[in-house]
């Protein structure tokens, strides 16, 4: 039988490492690599010699492919998308899919009536350590979980000019780092019916106002509608001391557990259980969790797998999204 062929559109840093864990897999063929940038297409090619080397989606489109996988700028990814499975092709975009719930929305449309997988690399779920406590969340093992505290400041704000326009971004940290907070609770938790959603947005110190800038710094509260309290912090550039401080913590009647960074890493994770004053260890690096999205998509295209209505749960996180934001 013989292997999907894909094609790679944006072959920037994050889109080569995820085009690597997917040639690791094996299951796929890489027909083409497509970037406005020739550098980044030969070093793209490198992971993938026999691969042609393009410029637009179009012209992977022309190649009649069973898969693209989309990293280009974020106010690209629903159009591109959109038009990557009209034209019969599976779909693994990088976060966000949309600037909007409606934009999502759309998204998940078109892969429900073209009948094509669609996957966003909403990569934190993939960690050791998240697996295991999502395990001890659906074993009822931690009781009835009342909080959630979820915190992802980064040291660095994004190195693009596009991030900090709101017209093409959609929004700044939140869109960037609270979309994985806001999934990665949902998703823990069985995606419960949500409720109120208050927050306050900042831009370099000051209470965000107009549309003009985007927010570098939030905190939200998301009430779930069993009675849960999550509570969001994120930011850019934050004063932390460290790189990064990245937590999930789920609190229960009978326990805890959280998945925290380790010494300012963005990418070595440790999760613990928490009894009272007692821990234990669920999962420590090292830990290669980064392309393992892109990998689960590849291996699943390469089985077969058509539309999957659990993308129906990116509208969900998009919609919280948009409750952040007042709109």
């Amino acid at each position: 039988m013989a292997k999907p062929r894909v094609g790679f559109l944006g072959v920037g840093w994050i889109g080569r490492h995820r085009m690597q864990a997917i040639v690791e897999t094996g299951a796929v063929e890489v027909a083409a690599v497509a970037d406005p940038s020739a550098e980044m297409v030969a070093q793209a090619a490198k992971l993938a010699p026999d691969a042609r080397r393009l410029t637009t989606l179009a012209e992977l489109l022309a190649l009649d492919l069973d898969g693209i996988v989309i990293a280009s700028p974020s106010a690209l990814h629903a159009d591109q998308s959109i038009e990557a499975l009209r034209g019969g092709a599976a779909v693994f975009c990088q976060k966000p899919l949309g600037r909007t719930a409606a934009e999502v929305r759309a998204v998940v449309d078109a892969a429900r009536a073209a009948d094509r997988l669609l996957a966003v690399d909403l990569s934190y779920r993939f960690t050791h350590g998240m697996r295991r406590i999502r395990d001890l969340l659906a074993a009822g093992e931690l009781g009835r979980i009342y909080a959630v505290d979820l915190v992802f400041h980064n040291a660095y704000g994004p190195d693009k000019a596009w991030f900090y326009d709101p017209a093409l971004s959609g929004g700044g940290c939140v869109m960037d780092l609270g979309v994985h907070l806001v999934d990665l609770a949902l998703w823990a938790l069985g995606f419960p019916e949500v409720g109120e959603v208050s927050a306050s947005l900042f831009a370099a110190g000051e209470p965000l106002s107009g549309r003009s800038l985007v927010e570098d710094y939030a905190v939200a509260t998301i009430q779930l509608d069993s009675g849960t309290a999550l509570r969001l912090a994120c930011s850019w550039k934050l004063q932390a001391g460290c790189d990064a401080v990245i937590s999930a913590a789920f609190y229960g009647t009978q326990g805890g557990a959280a998945l925290r960074n380790v010494g300012g890493s963005f990418y070595d994770f440790t999760a613990e259980r928490y009894r009272g004053t007692a821990g234990e260890t669920l999962a420590a690096p090292p830990d290669e969790w980064g392309g393992r999205a892109a990998a689960d998509w590849a291996t699943r295209l390469a089985a077969g797998e058509r539309f999957d209505p659990e993308a129906e749960r990116l509208v969900d996180v998009a919609r919280v999204l948009d409750r952040i934001y007042g709109r």
